[in-house]
C-alpha cells in the first residue's frame, strides 16, 4: 500500500467514525489468530496523545493489525518514538506516519500555562519549543503537531530505507470526532 492509499484509508475511516455507534474495525478471533501466526502488517503509524478521548483505532475505524500506534502525552517525539517509527517503517513496511494531536489537550494547556513541575515538565518543555508564546490551544496543538512532523522528517532524512515514508500531521477534534489534516 502506498502512503497516498494509506492516507485515503485513514480519511475514509474517520468519515465512518463520525456517524458510528461502535468501532467498525475487525477485532475478530479469526483475525487475532491470523495476525498471531503471520504477524502484523499495519498500513500506517499513528503517534497520538495518551488522552483517553483520542483512540486512533476508533477514530480511523481500524481493527487488529491495521495501525501501529505510539501514544505519549502531548504526542511529543524523542528517541523512543523515533525508534518505534523506524521499526514500523523499516521492518513492517508502514508507508505513512501520522502525528495526531487533538483539541483540548491537557499537555498543550499545561505548556501554555507554563507551571508544570516534575516529570511532566519534560513533556511541556518539548511542547513549549513548538508553541513559543502561542496562547490559543487549537493553534498551539497545530504548532506542536507540525514541529513533531518536522522532527520525524529531519531524523530520517539520511535513512535511504525510509526515504519513501511520508509523514503528515493532523488534529482530532474531541467534540466532533473529525480529523483535520494539516498541509
Amino acid at each position: 500500500m502506498t502512503a497516498e492509499e494509506s492516507l485515503l484509508k485513514l480519511q475514509e475511516g474517520n468519515g465512518k467514525y463520525l456517524t458510528a455507534l461502535k468501532n467498525d474495525g475487525d477485532i475478530s478471533p479469526k483475525l487475532r489468530h491470523e495476525t498471531a501466526l503471520h504477524g502484523q502488517h499495519p498500513y500506517a503509524v499513528v503517534i497520538a496523545c495518551s488522552d483517553s478521548r483520542e483512540i486512533p483505532e476508533a477514530i480511523f475505524s481500524a481493527g487488529i493489525g491495521e495501525l501501529f500506534v505510539i501514544r505519549v502525552a502531548g504526542n511529543v517525539i524523542d528517541s523512543h518514538q523515533l525508534g518505534s517509527v523506524e521499526y514500523a517503517a523499516a521492518h513492517l513496511g508502514c508507508p505513512l506516519t501520522v502525528v495526531l494531536g487533538h483539541t483540548r489537550c491537557g499537555a498543550v494547556g499545561a505548556a501554555i500555562a507554563g507551571s508544570e513541575e516534575g516529570y511532566i515538565k519534560s513533556i511541556t518543555d518539548e511542547i513549549h519549543l513548538a508553541i513559543g508564546s502561542e496562547k490559543d490551544e487549537r493553534k498551539a496543538s497545530e504548532l506542536n503537531v507540525r514541529r513533531n512532523v518536522h522532527l520525524i522528517q529531519e531524523a530520517f532524512a539520511d535513512h535511504p530505507e525510509l526515504q519513501t515514508m511520508k509523514t503528515v500531521g493532523a488534529v482530532y477534534d474531541v467534540e466532533t470526532g473529525k480529523v483535520d489534516w494539516l498541509s
